[in-house]
C-alpha cells in the first residue's frame, strides 16, 4: 500500500514538473555498472559514497531521484538535509537511526525493499555492515547535508 502510495506521489510530482520524464529500465547490476556522479549531492558527502542522478537536479528546485551507493562497513554520523526526503532501500541490508548525535542502539535494520523517511531538517544516521547498499531517495530539492556536529563532517566536504 505504501509503495502505491509512494508511486502515485511520484507520478504527480511528475506530472506538476516541466521536466520530461525520460524512459528508463535498470536492472541492479546494471545500476552499479553505471557511472556515478562525483559531487555527491545529497549524500553524506563521505568518501567512498556515491550517488547517480536518475531524474532532475539536487541542487536546483524540482524533483530528483538519486540512487546512493554506500559501501560495506560505513557508519554515516547524524546529519541532515533541508528537503523531505523519502527512500527504499534496493539492496543490501541498510541500519537507519533519527537523532542528533549517532546510536547504534536505536538503529532498525532495513532489507531490501524497506522504505523510510528523511524529513527535512531532521537528524539521522547510518551504518552499513558487510554489504553495500544501495538506496533510491526522492524529494523536491534543492537538497544539502549539514552535520549536527560540524566535526564530524568529510573532510573532502569542507
Amino acid at each position: 500500500m505504501q509503495i502505491r502510495i509512494l508511486a502515485g506521489l511520484s507520478l504527480a510530482s511528475f506530472m506538476l514538473s516541466a521536466q520530461s520524464l525520460p524512459e528508463m529500465r535498470m536492472l541492479p547490476a546494471e545500476m552499479r555498472g553505471s557511472a556515478v556522479d562525483g559531487d555527491k549531492v545529497g549524500s553524506s558527502g563521505l568518501a567512498g559514497v556515491h550517488t547517480k542522478v536518475l531524474f532532475g537536479d539536487p541542487s536546483k528546485a524540482g524533483f530528483y531521484s538519486i540512487l546512493l551507493f554506500v559501501p560495506a562497513h560505513t557508519t554515516i554520523q547524524a546529519h541532515a538535509h533541508r528537503d523531505d526526503r523519502m527512500a527504499t532501500v534496493v539492496t543490501g541490508s541498510w541500519y537507519f537511526g533519527y537523532g542528533d548525535h549517532f546510536d547504534a542502539r536505536s538503529l532498525k535494520k532495513l532489507p531490501p525493499g524497506s522504505v523510510y523517511s528523511e524529513p527535512g531538517a531532521r537528524n539521522h544516521f547510518a551504518r552499513t555492515d558487510k554489504d553495500e547498499v544501495v538506496v533510491q531517495i526522492s524529494a523536491y530539492g534543492p537538497t544539502d547535508t549539514r552535520y549536527f556536529n560540524p566535526a564530524d563532517e568529510p573532510k573532502a566536504a569542507r
